[in-house]
């Protein structure tokens, strides 16, 4: 099965179901941790996963998703606060796992400058806090603005909580008219103890580690709540700024210290690989000692000029990366497997352990993935932990990479009750009792259910008010699960019929127990407003697999309206008709994605229940945006050749920057080549197919000013 295979063995279509398969779990992944503060997956598996996913990106760049995971931040900000657009974006960083990763690193640093191996090029190296980004705004010394990463460019104006922070000056003197500091709100370890026996005390839940107490601390409506939690904060690099802090990054380090922030005392100067490997090394022997959660070591170019020719991916900075610490393990005993069904019908088992603590955290569930990982085999039936299936009752060995659900790795056997029975996966589905099927090449049995199952329903009424979708003021995820155990709302539909069903009568909400006639008010007035709604968002709010946010917007910024998208998608279900191939053609709609749409749509029950939602719409046509301000916006360009004044990277950046997509080969679909000295075949086919090719010069007059 592709989700196993090596990524060098996959065909076109299993990378293509991979990439599908992948997108999903590592977007829902984001939300649960950056959104709602309870993470889903270990960071290990995490990280693995969108390694996987990164590597079949580049064996298969055609395939690559527009809404691609390895092209985004975070997640979004959530309901409550208001909305901070930052002047500068808060990426995130590309990890390092091994030594080798942090030579490649070195490498191509020095590749993209052109600095010589033999040339000295310092990095700073610091520990990586486990909290929460947090950005401060400085005008003429005063904090005027707090807020949170959120998805990278919209974070959550958290002022009045943030000057709550001791480690937080409200008033700095001798910083330049603007200064973002930037860095991490965390807890500390005593903290952290201390905090959790207040809450049992008081009846309250625990908090499952400082991580999860930090950000929930942080992220609180209410500013006196977070005062009485004991938040700490590091400051370790900035945003925008009206004057340069340094000319180099420990120099910037430095004078933010002498302005009163806390920097990390075990930040160093390093000057090759060798040396961030050795600082690496006496971090993480330290690690357990220091107070506080680390989960690897940050390498940064020194040199704030380098940093600035190296620039910026879509998400992360060329001239940084994340050497993350290795998973933690720990061993306990397997009390039961639970079956959990998700939007999309899948079955995922998930283990209840015996509460066990794995590098300081408690933890009591681990992911086992699928049936044939319980089974003790991988997709294509090898053997996996020596074949060794998973039982209940089993003494198991427990996998945590990070602060969230960890998974099961191994099993000790010696230690296997004598009345044990072979875990058989159900073939029915616990919420509604439908055939679970498991279709060839997919590592998931799904619920075929669909609308008649309560779990499915829930689920796809969740996606559907969420924030990308519907985001409908006052009817969040709690709402939903009350309406629909009500039997209030079945359907989507439904919820534009609530005022009529609900506004007046013996069941109307303003008497249900948490609403009031203020609250109801709202709520319908909030339903009435999204009753127009553009087609990118109505398309995503369907929740059809495979099928995100970005994908949505390609989809409907192609057909352009309702009406010419649905009869274009009953027309696809030709697979060898004109409209099929017009919406695989579609950039980052594949033929998994394209079938999954069109299958969605021709089902009765589903396609009854979107006519009865569109009959309650305005739905928004779209139209293409305006790209003209760019001379290449649209272009496929080629470079060639040496390039003279930068070198073939920053190229390519520049031009992406600026609209183009930038390709290896010339085709009839390249509109642009650029030549440099010593251009040779791409150059002859270019003049063959008669493309306008450009020199370096006529290259950088042509961009001059975009």
């Amino acid at each position: 099965m592709a989700s196993d295979k090596p990524i060098e063995g996959l065909t076109e279509a299993e990378a293509e179901a991979e990439l599908a398969r992948l997108t999903g779990i590592i977007g829902a992944a984001n939300t649960a941790y950056h959104a709602a503060d309870d993470p889903t997956l270990s960071d290990a598996d995490y990280d693995a996963l969108k390694r996987r996913l990164i590597g079949i990106e580049g064996r298969f760049p055609h395939l690559k998703h527009t809404d691609s995971p390895s092209d985004q931040v975070g997640a979004a900000p959530a309901d409550g606060f208001a909305k901070v657009e930052h002047a500068v974006a808060m990426l995130s960083l590309s990890n390092a796992f091994d030594a080798e990763d942090i030579t490649d690193f070195d490498q191509r640093i020095r590749r993209y400058l052109g600095v010589p191996a033999e040339e000295p090029l310092p990095y700073t190296a610091e520990p990586k806090i486990d909290g929460l980004s947090l950005s401060l705004r400085y005008e003429g010394g005063a904090l005027v603005q707090a807020a949170t990463r959120g998805d990278g460019t919209t974070g959550e104006n958290v002022t009045a909580n943030a000057r709550t922070i001791d480690d937080i000056p409200t008033r700095i003197t001798g910083a330049p008219q603007l200064l973002e500091v930037r860095g991490e709100v965390y807890m500390s370890h005593p903290d952290f103890e201390t905090l959790n026996e207040t809450q049992e005390a008081n009846g309250a839940k625990r908090f499952a580690n400082p991580r999860n107490a930090a950000a929930g601390s942080l992220r609180q409506l209410d500013a006196s709540i977070t005062r009485a939690r004991p938040l700490r904060f590091f400051a370790y690099a900035w945003g925008a700024l009206s004057d340069p802090l340094a000319q180099t990054q420990m120099g910037a380090i430095d004078w933010l210290a002498e302005l009163g922030f806390a920097t990390n005392p075990l930040t160093r100067l390093c000057d090759s690989p060798a040396d961030l490997l050795a600082h690496y090394a006496r971090i993480e022997e330290s690690r357990a000692t220091l107070g506080y959660d680390i989960d690897g070591v940050v390498y940064k170019v020194n040199d704030l000029a380098l940093q600035e020719r190296l620039g910026f991916r879509s998400t992360t900075p060329r001239w940084a990366i994340a050497h993350k610490f290795p998973a933690e393990l720990a061993w306990t005993r397997l009390e039961d497997i639970d079956i959990q069904v998700g939007r999309t019908g899948a079955l995922s088992p998930v283990a209840r352990l015996h509460p066990v603590t794995v590098g300081g955290v408690v933890v009591s569930s681990a992911t086992l993935h699928n049936e044939d990982y319980i089974a003790g085999r991988d997709s294509k039936g090898a053997e996996i932990r020596g074949g060794k299936d998973i039982r209940k009752g089993d003494w198991v060995q427990v996998y945590r990479a990070g602060d969230v659900i960890p998974k099961v790795a191994d099993v000790d056997l010696s230690k296997r009750p004598s009345d044990t029975e072979e875990y058989v996966f159900p073939d029915r589905c616990p919420q509604c009792g439908s055939e679970a099927r498991r279709e060839p090449g997919d590592a998931v049995r799904r619920c075929t259910g669909g609308l008649i199952c309560p779990a499915q329903a829930v689920e796809k009424l969740k996606h559907f008010v969420s924030r990308a979708a519907f985001d409908i003021e006052g009817l969040g995820a709690k709402q939903v699960e009350q309406f629909h155990a009500d039997g209030w709302i079945r359907e989507p539909a439904d919820i534009f019929d609530l005022e009529a069903t609900y506004g007046s009568g013996p069941r109307q909400l303003k008497n249900r127990e948490g609403w009031g006639e203020k609250s109801a008010k709202n709520l319908f007035a909030a339903i009435a407003e999204k009753r127009r709604i553009s087609l990118p968002r109505l398309i995503f709010s369907l929740g059809i697999r495979h099928v995100g946010e970005a994908a949505s917007k390609s989809i409907a910024l192609h057909y352009g309206d309702w009406d010419t998208f649905d009869a274009a998608m009953r027309g696809a279900r030709d697979e060898t008709g004109a409209d099929w191939q017009e919406l695989i053609d579609i950039d980052g709609v594949g033929a998994v994605m394209a079938g999954s749409l069109v299958q969605t749509l021709a089902q009765e029950a589903e396609r009854a229940s979107i006519d009865r939602l569109v009959k309650a719409l305005d739905i928004l046509p779209v139209s293409r945006p305006d790209t003209a301000s760019s001379p290449v916006a649209g272009k496929t360009v080629v470079f060639t050749g040496t390039l003279e004044r930068m070198t073939r990277a920053e190229a390519k950046a520049r031009a992406e920057r600026l609209g183009a997509k930038v390709a290896g080969s010339v085709s009839a679909k390249t509109d642009l080549l650029v030549a440099g000295p010593g251009a040779g075949s791409k150059a002859r086919k270019a003049a063959d197919l008669g493309i306008e090719t450009l020199d370096e010069d006529g290259w950088l007059a042509l961009i001059d000013g975009a």
